[in-house]
């Protein structure tokens, strides 16, 4: 097999390759920041390291919300790209499991898949949903798809079914409702928990500013 750091290199390149035009929530900057995360969670928890940073770098190489939904494509682009360079199986299937069972909307459902990579990369990825960055590109998001920032007529729905996630068009705002405060309760990792914290209170600031603002009170 390819050594592992020639793997890794080659897996940054075939993903900065392939995000050069994805939309500026989902390319290159958010992988390298989820790969970081991923490398620091990593100090604390026992794990295999490129299976996890395999998946990290590879985790949104065709996210379904850019692709008409279809949830296959993410974790077949990728096992193709790791086949191709002669990865063994055991690796490509772990990869490609955690990049179909670790999203959001996943969390919808009862998880057929778990591993302690697929925690660290899950906690990795959510903690650059939350706090600045995070709010960053909620309204990134927001804009590419012509989104309102708020409409205080639209109530949030914390509690959606998987569907109603996925073909949700409501204002940015209620997507923090209805995900991002949401995310620092299901973190897995022990360091990922702590992070969280302090992004999530975060987030609750600038809500609170932006309601008193929304209302003209500040």
């Amino acid at each position: 097999m390819i050594k592992q750091t020639d793997l890794i290199t080659k897996t940054v390149e075939f993903v900065k390759n392939s995000l050069q035009n994805a939309e500026s929530g989902h390319d290159w900057w958010h992988i390298e920041r989820v790969w970081k995360n991923t490398q620091l969670l990593l100090k604390t928890e026992t794990a295999d390291h490129l299976i996890a940073e395999l998946a990290a770098l590879l985790h949104d190489i065709a996210d379904a919300k850019f692709h008409n939904g279809d949830e296959e494509i993410g974790p077949a682009t990728a096992r193709n790209f790791l086949q191709s360079l002669a990865v063994s199986e055991n690796i490509v299937y772990h990869v490609e499991q955690i990049i179909r069972h670790m999203s959001f909307k996943s969390s919808f459902e009862p998880a057929p898949f778990s591993s302690i990579e697929m925690k660290i990369v899950q906690d990795a990825d959510r903690l650059d949903a939350i706090g600045a960055i995070g709010i960053a590109r909620a309204f990134t998001y927001g804009g590419y798809k012509n989104r309102q920032l708020y409409d205080p007529t639209i109530a949030p729905n914390p509690n959606q079914t998987k569907e109603e996630y996925k073909n949700s068009t409501a204002p940015t705002l209620n997507h923090f409702y209805e995900k991002l405060l949401l995310l620092r309760d299901k973190m897995n990792t022990s360091s990922g928990k702590t992070i969280a914290i302090q992004r999530h209170e975060f987030m609750e600031g600038f809500l609170k500013q932006f309601h008193a603002e929304w209302v003209g009170e500040l």
